[in-house]
C-alpha cells in the first residue's frame, strides 16, 4: 500500500478547507478521488477521538444550541423508498451546541430529528460541561406533531446544569 507524502496530504486538506469539492480537490492535487476520501475519513475520525477525549470539563458560561437541516443524496420527498429505508438518502440533521463568549462548538452531533436523538445530544452536551451553564436555542418552524417531546426536550436542555449537580 502506497503512502501519500505529508505535504500532500496537507495540500489535500488545505484544498477542502478552502471549500473545494472532492472531485475538484482531486484533480487540483493530482490523485485520485478514492485518496482523497480515505484522507478525508481518516481526519475526520481522528478529529472525532480528539474531540471527544479533550473536550471535557469545559467551563462554559452560555450555550446556544440549534439544529441545522441537510440531505443526503435526495429530499425524504423525492428519495427512493428503498435507499431511504437503508439510510442511504433523506433528511439528516446536525446538532450543535456552542459556546457564546468562545464560540467552540463543545458538542455536535449528525442524525435524525427526534426526540431521542435530542436526548442523547444532550446528555453528551452535559457530560462535557464541568459546571452548570444557561442554555439558549432556536426554535425551528413546524413542529406541531412532535410539539410535546421537543417541549420536554427544551426543558430538559434549560436543566443540563442541575442533573449536573444531581450527579
Amino acid at each position: 500500500m502506497n503512502k501519500l507524502p505529508l505535504t500532500k496530504r496537507a495540500q489535500i486538506l488545505g484544498l477542502l478547507v478552502e471549500g473545494n469539492s472532492l472531485r475538484a480537490t482531486s484533480r487540483l492535487a493530482d490523485c485520485s478521488i478514492n485518496t482523497v476520501t480515505k484522507l478525508l475519513v481518516d481526519v475526520g475520525t481522528a478529529c472525532a477521538a480528539y474531540q471527544d477525549k479533550t473536550l471535557r470539563n469545559l467551563t462554559c458560561k452560555r450555550i446556544q444550541c440549534d439544529e441545522i437541516w441537510a440531505f443526503v443524496y435526495a429530499k425524504n420527498k423525492n428519495a427512493p423508498p428503498e435507499m431511504m429505508a437503508a439510510g442511504e438518502a433523506g433528511d439528516i440533521w446536525t446538532w450543535t451546541a456552542l459556546d457564546a463568549q468562545t464560540k467552540l462548538i463543545a458538542s455536535w452531533m449528525v442524525g435524525e430529528r427526534t426526540v431521542a436523538a435530542a436526548h442523547v445530544f444532550v446528555a453528551d452536551l452535559a457530560s462535557r460541561l464541568a459546571n452548570p451553564c444557561a442554555t439558549d436555542h432556536r426554535w425551528p418552524q413546524g413542529l406541531s406533531e412532535r410539539r410535546r417531546g421537543f417541549i420536554r426536550w427544551r426543558h430538559r436542555l434549560r436543566h443540563v446544569g442541575k442533573a449536573l449537580r444531581r450527579g
